[in-house]
């Protein structure tokens, strides 16, 4: 869709996940993946994460080829923060209630080899609450495993300190909760809420793809 906007894309697999033949990397070999390709291409980059994808452009989004971070329902850590400790230390500080909400992290297993996988039921209902069946079911078939290690480690650098950046809120997400969103949001130049579950590229990828024209075209981005 952004393509058909006239908006260059790349869609960049992480390592072991996608069509990347592996193997499974940690947030800091993420984060290289990433530099990686900036260093391809160059310049006047939109850099996007979403989820612990925002743990990976914190660290990979201070290379010169970015000009704006857009942070989706994502993990804007600081230098001494982790996954999980911005999940719980911030909900704790601000009074976030988990009451009456599904627990995502009771559908996750560890593997032997330190990866955790999510069970269908759960991501379902948490990652994808308000998509068609249709569209549950072409999103559950691409889940794969995640390191645990990528969720306690802190970013080596933190893009949003120097870079402007955009933070998206999703108010209906049962994921990572919109009360955090909203803490972490404030660290952006710009934030954002829409009334979309954790996916907002699949169940509405019309907000996404004009927030991100707007930002390509460098307009302020109202989504």
């Amino acid at each position: 869709m952004l393509v058909d906007a006239g908006v260059e894309a790349t869609a960049l697999d992480l390592p072991g996940h996608g069509q990347d033949p592996g193997p499974l990397s940690d947030l800091h070999g993420d984060a290289a993946r990433v530099r990686a390709e900036l260093d391809r291409l160059g310049s006047d980059v939109v850099l996007v994460g979403h989820s612990y994808g925002g743990a990976v452009i914190t660290e990979a989004g201070d290379h010169p080829a970015v000009d704006h971070l857009v942070y989706v329902a994502a993990m804007a850590l600081d230098s001494e923060e982790t996954c999980i400790s911005a999940a719980r230390a911030d909900a704790a500080a601000s009074g976030v209630s988990y009451d009456g909400r599904p627990s995502l992290t009771a559908g996750v297993t560890e593997g032997p080899d330190g990866a955790m996988t999510l069970e269908p039921s759960a991501a379902a209902r948490c990652l994808y609450n308000t998509c068609d069946e249709t569209t549950v079911a072409w999103a559950l078939a691409r889940l794969g495993p995640q390191p645990m290690a990528t969720m306690v480690q802190t970013p080596s650098a933190v893009a949003w300190r120097s870079k402007p950046s955009t933070y998206v809120v999703c108010a209906e997400d049962l994921a990572v909760h919109p009360g955090v969103q909203r803490i972490l949001a404030r660290r952006c130049t710009t934030a954002l809420e829409w009334p979309t579950d954790h996916s907002p590229f699949l169940c509405e990828p019309e907000r996404v793809v004009h927030l991100l024209s707007d930002l390509a075209s460098g307009a302020p981005g109202s989504g």
